[in-house]
């Protein structure tokens, strides 16, 4: 008597054939980080120009004030008068540029966190939306897989 034995592979080369790829999800995946990268990309970018824009400022500001040390003065006293004079407006000037230093900061933190919170949401919506296909076309080629191993 002979038994007919079943071939496995052959039904598991038909079971994964009719798992289809969707090869889409991993676009659109690729596409979101994608845009992702150059969103974060020009947050930096432009908070580096600002923070290059304003050391430069600073410098200006700076050397300027520097020309009236640099002169030479009648009394002795004038040149400490001179000094007193450059660190103080040294000082001012260094709490108004740390300050704004401070709000390029506070401005990248700020678009940072909005950007990941807009992807994060983008995913989880695009991954749900993914997950339940995945899951509608794997229990349609599961049913199918089934019914012609019967």
């Amino acid at each position: 008597m002979a038994t007919k034995t079943q071939d496995y592979s052959a039904m598991l080369k038909d079971m994964m054939g009719a798992f289809p790829v969707d090869t889409k999800i991993m676009q659109d995946v690729y596409k979101s980080q994608s845009t992702l990268a150059e969103k974060m990309s020009a947050v930096q970018l432009d908070a580096a120009q600002k923070s290059t824009e304003l050391s430069a400022k600073w410098m200006q500001d700076t050397l300027s004030k520097m020309s009236s040390i640099t002169k030479a003065k009648a009394e002795p006293a004038d040149y400490a008068k001179s000094m007193t004079d450059f660190a103080s407006a040294t000082a001012e000037a260094a709490a108004e540029h740390v300050a704004a230093y401070a709000e390029i900061a506070k401005k990248v933190q700020t678009e940072t966190l909005e950007l990941m919170m807009n992807a994060g949401k983008s995913m989880s919506d695009e991954m749900s939306a993914a997950a339940k296909k995945a899951t509608e076309e794997m229990t349609s080629a599961a049913k199918k897989a089934t019914a012609s191993a019967k």
